[in-house]
């Protein structure tokens, strides 16, 4: 994305005010490699987000905030495991938090920097986001917005540095969201 697309773009293609969060159609996946060899990929299931949309880019922010005891990675011996106190640690570390710094681009591509805090620790972050564009639902008349937005960390970054050469250091994200237009 050149910077001139960054600087022109002065709107978002949404109406401003706080538009609700789509949990039936939102979800956020990771990756991350085992071994050097192949990769793990597995979701969170307990996913919140905020949205509000103001006049410019500059007036707008997004949060998330993602259980990680909702890990699901298709193995409950494995997810009960990464929950425990010499891994993940939920009980120390309950939650994933992302709090945006700046929005910025224009059309379809977007960027998305901000701050992640696992635990204690926060760490800046960005995403690069799709914008799907907005729609109608003929059901009840609602307007959604769809994103996706990718972006990397290091777990290391965040005191989480079990495992190594079991596990790898970077972890992808992948998050896939939908909001409803303020009424």
């Amino acid at each position: 994305m050149t910077t001139e697309s960054q600087n022109t773009a002065t709107a978002l293609p949404l109406v401003s005010g706080r538009w609700a969060f789509d949990p039936l159609h939102s979800s956020v996946g990771f990756t991350i490699r085992h071994l050097g060899i192949s990769k793990v990929r597995g979701r969170f299931n307990d996913l919140q987000a905020e949205l509000v949309v103001g006049d410019s880019p500059e007036d707008s922010s997004i949060t998330a905030t993602v259980a990680l005891a909702s890990i699901d990675t298709g193995n409950a011996d494995r997810d009960a495991h990464v929950r425990a106190s010499d891994l993940l640690d939920v009980e120390k570390r309950p939650t994933m938090t992302f709090r945006s710094t700046r929005i910025s681009g224009a059309g379809e591509e977007w960027t998305l920097a901000g701050e992640l805090t696992i635990g204690e620790v926060t760490r800046p972050i960005t995403f690069d986001v799709e914008f799907g564009g907005v729609v109608d639902v003929p059901v009840d008349g609602s307007r959604h917005a769809g994103f996706d937005a990718t972006g990397e960390f290091r777990r290391s970054d965040f005191g989480l540095d079990f495992a190594p050469g079991f596990l790898g250091d970077v972890v992808k994200v992948d998050l896939e969201v939908q909001f409803v237009e303020p009424r």
